[in-house]
């Protein structure tokens, strides 16, 4: 997936998990998108799905788990402890990668919009969606909830629906559905059974009242196991913390003489913020997401797997270039093929590289080594996206290159100069993978046979693309600039010549010595 949408619903069901399985499956029905997590709690009566995958598919899964809601939960009979207007109480798209809030935010007019007048079900756009100010905050959509929503919004104007009917659905209810960033549901069960505890708690911490900055907080009672619950919502877990909530939760129950019975999440956390409260408490000093193995082991494996993406693509790329190139379909690209012999010599002293570095071998320091590795790397990927390149190009090179075609009589300076300077940098590019074979020889390594190979198609590869150069540089009427691409592409050559030349006689020099 290379656009990816968070989707987190949050429905009034905690208590019959056939009813959320039904719930799930409709959001499985779609392609391309994954169940990343789901929770029930029976307390709240009310269940969290989390999903993710491309836009649209992620705006299909959210409206078809709405309609499934819709058919499965009746809110006549609904009781628990959190606030809800609906049956798919809020619909959430949160931006993950690739994707801007503003695209989630059209996401969720979309979505909701069709929940509307597909499914007559009143829809309210809230947070980063929300058409007025007040509806940024979720609380006051769900002010008197579904019980007092049923009158109101049929008979006061500020209570009206972004989309659908003035009147609630008879068992579903309305629906809330906005854009927003990533949160973190966080919870602070406390040992008591006074839920005035729990509502002053919740209200010092609350930020629009005074409290902590971006957390919204309520206090619920948890009649069933005899405690109550301070429940928040982190929007911005960098600039207020979870150990930051934890400690302030905390520092009043002691004021109430409350212990604090435990904390839980609810739904999925990111893991800078669970690092974050680990070095708070350890006290550790220059601790760095880095260190941990798991983060250490994903980057390592993510960096395996788009190195075999690359090789996938240089495969596919060759693969095309040679088959069009046999086929005759389209203009000769004879630069694209000196592109290959650079390729194979760049890849040959990347290998002679890493051979060096793992194998006790004299020669340059390891942050040396790296930068010639990473410089040869450079280069072949330029090498690949150049053949890629020639392919777009193919097409408008084809009346210049057509067998009879007078010099002159080409596609003009302007079409020509794209072509001209891809040679030019490709050219350039081979050239340096030549002085770095240099370079090896000179530090006496063993692989000098390998070298010797590389520089020979290095300098095939230079002189393919100059003389690419050479011809295009006839067809390019300003005068003066056909002279210095002449000018230019010879120079090359002859740079190029001279090295191949040095590392020719270096590995026949160390023949003689054996």
């Amino acid at each position: 997936m290379e656009k990816i949408v968070e989707c987190v619903p949050n429905f009034s069901e905690g208590r019959r998990p056939a009813v959320v399985e039904q719930i799930v499956s409709a959001i499985e029905s779609v392609s391309d998108v994954v169940v990343i997590d789901r929770q029930m709690d029976p307390d709240h009566n009310r269940s969290v799905i989390t999903f993710v995958g491309e836009p649209d598919a992620v705006a299909e899964a959210a409206f078809r788990a709405t309609r499934k809601a819709a058919e499965l939960i009746d809110l006549n009979e609904h009781q628990g402890v959190h606030p809800r207007i609906g049956a798919t109480d809020v619909i959430p798209f949160v931006p993950i990668r690739e994707v801007t809030m503003d695209e989630c935010i059209e996401l969720a007019r979309r979505v909701g919009r069709r929940i509307a007048e597909e499914l007559s079900i009143p829809v309210y756009l809230y947070e980063r969606a929300a058409t007025r100010p007040e509806r940024e905050d979720l609380a006051s959509i769900r002010r008197g909830e579904f019980e007092g929503l049923r009158q109101a919004i049929q008979t006061d104007a500020d209570r009206a629906p972004d989309f659908g009917p003035r009147r609630l659905h008879p068992t579903a209810g309305a629906t809330a559905v906005g854009a927003r960033a990533p949160l973190i549901a966080f919870n602070v069960n406390l040992r008591t059974t006074d839920v005035n505890v729990a509502r002053a708690i919740a209200k010092a911490v609350r930020g629009r009242d005074g409290g902590l900055r971006y957390v919204k907080a309520l206090g619920f009672e948890l009649k069933e196991r005899g405690l109550v619950q301070v429940s928040m919502n982190l929007v911005n877990y960098e600039a207020t913390p979870l150990f930051q909530a934890f400690e302030f939760v905390k520092r009043e129950a002691d004021y109430y003489g409350v212990t604090v019975l435990e904390s839980e999440i609810v739904g999925l956390v990111p893991q800078a913020a669970l690092d974050a409260c680990a070095a708070r408490h350890l006290q550790l000093r220059r601790f760095h997401r880095d260190q941990v193995l798991e983060n250490r082991l994903q980057a390592a494996l993510s960096r395996q797997s788009k190195a075999a993406d690359r090789r996938s693509d240089v495969s596919a790329s060759l693969k095309r270039f040679v088959d069009r190139l046999g086929e005759g379909t389209s203009a000769p690209d004879w630069s694209g093929a000196a592109a290959i012999s650079g390729m194979l010599a760049a890849a040959l002293g990347h290998l002679v590289a890493r051979l060096t570095s793992t194998g006790g071998a004299s020669g340059a320091g390891t942050e040396e080594r790296q930068s010639v590795l990473d410089r040869l790397e450079r280069i072949q990927r330029a090498l690949v996206d150049s053949i890629n390149d020639g392919a777009a190009h193919g097409h408008d090179r084809a009346a210049g290159d057509r067998p009879g075609s007078s010099p002159r009589e080409g596609i003009g300076d302007r079409a020509e100069r794209p072509i001209v300077t891809r040679s030019l940098d490709m050219a350039d590019g081979m050239v340096e993978v030549l002085r770095l074979l240099g370079k090896m020889m000179e530090a006496g390594a063993p692989w000098a046979p390998g070298i010797a190979l590389a520089a020979q198609l290095a300098l095939a590869g230079v002189k393919g693309a100059c003389f690419d150069l050479i011809a295009r540089s006839e067809e390019i009427a300003d005068e003066t600039l056909s002279q210095q691409i002449y000018a230019r592409a010879l120079t090359l050559i002859e740079q190029a010549e001279e090295v191949a030349a040095e590392i020719e006689s270096r590995f026949f020099q160390h023949g003689v010595d054996r």
